[in-house]
C-alpha cells in the first residue's frame, strides 16, 4: 500500500465508527446457537431488546432457547447458507459464532482437520458474509459480528490447524470490512482467550465466562467498534505484534 493510500484509509475509518448500532429493534442471526458463546449472545440480544432472534444451529434440536426463530444451518454448505439467508431476509446484526477446534500437527498428522478448520471459520464465514451482506444493507445497514481469537496472532504446539483459519478470518475481517465501509454495516472482529465452553474442556488454565464474551461484544456493537479484544490474555498477545517475536515464544513454549 503506497503511503498516500494508507493516509486516506486513516482518515476514513474513524467515520466508519459513526455508524452506531442500536440492538432495540434489531432483527439477529446467530451461528451455532445451541450452546457455549453462541447462547450467551442469543439470551443477551433477546435480554437487550431485539426484535427478533434467527438462533441457528447444524443440529437444531438442540436449541431450547424461548422466544426466538429456531433455523438450520450448516455454514460449509452453500445450499444451507443460502437457504438460511432466503429464511432470514431482515437480518441487521449478523453473528458469526460457529466453530470448531482440531488439535494436531500441519506437518506430519492427516489434514482433513486442517481443512475442515479452512472450510469453516474461512470459507464457512466467507459464505455467511456473502449472503447477508447484501440483506442487511438492504434493510438500511448494521453489523457483522466474527468471533475471532487470541490464536488469530499466536499459535502453540498442536494449535496449528485452528490458528492457521483464526488468522486467515481475521485479515477476512479486515478485508471485508473495506468492502463494506460505504454500506453502512460495521464489521466486528471479537477476540477472546480461553472462554468456559464445551470446546475447552478439560482446559485447566484461566477461562472467561461465555457470557462476558457476548456482553462485551454487544456493547462493541452498539458503539461501533471495529475490533473488540475480551480478556488479559488476548491483549497481552496483540501487544506482543509490536515486538520481535523470540521473547513472546520463548513464554508459550
Amino acid at each position: 500500500m503506497s503511503a498516500s493510500s494508507l493516509a486516506t484509509l486513516q482518515w476514513e475509518t474513524p467515520a466508519q465508527q459513526e455508524e452506531i448500532v442500536n440492538i432495540i429493534g434489531s432483527v439477529a442471526l446467530v451461528t451455532g446457537s445451541n450452546r457455549g458463546i453462541g447462547r450467551r449472545f442469543v439470551t443477551q440480544l433477546l435480554e437487550r431488546g431485539a426484535s427478533k432472534v434467527y438462533a441457528t444451529a447444524r443440529r437444531p434440536e438442540l436449541v431450547d432457547i424461548d422466544g426466538v426463530e429456531i433455523l438450520p444451518l450448516d455454514i460449509t454448505d452453500d445450499a444451507s447458507v443460502a437457504a438460511a439467508a432466503a429464511a432470514a431476509s431482515d437480518v441487521t446484526l449478523l453473528i458469526n459464532n460457529a466453530g470448531i477446534a482440531t488439535t494436531g500437527s500441519l506437518l506430519t498428522d492427516d489434514l482433513s482437520d486442517v481443512r475442515r478448520e479452512m472450510d469453516t471459520h474461512f470459507w464457512g464465514n466467507l459464505a455467511m458474509m456473502r449472503a447477508f451482506a447484501p440483506i442487511i444493507e438492504r434493510n438500511g445497514g448494521g453489523t457483522i459480528v466474527n468471533v475471532l481469537s487470541a490464536l488469530s496472532w499466536f499459535a502453540y504446539p498442536g494449535s496449528g490447524g485452528y490458528a492457521t483459519a483464526k488468522a486467515a478470518e481475521w485479515n477476512l475481517t479486515n478485508s471485508v470490512r473495506l468492502e463494506l465501509r460505504t454500506a453502512g454495516i460495521t464489521v466486528q472482529g471479537l477476540h477472546l482467550g480461553a472462554a468456559d465452553t464445551d470446546i475447552m474442556a478439560g482446559y485447566e488454565g484461566p477461562m472467561v465466562d461465555p457470557a462476558d464474551v457476548a456482553r462485551a461484544s454487544l456493547d462493541g456493537v452498539e458503539a461501533g467498534a471495529f475490533e473488540v479484544v475480551v480478556d488479559e490474555w488476548s491483549a497481552l498477545v496483540k501487544a506482543s505484534l509490536a515486538q520481535a517475536p523470540e521473547a513472546f515464544y520463548a513464554q508459550v513454549g
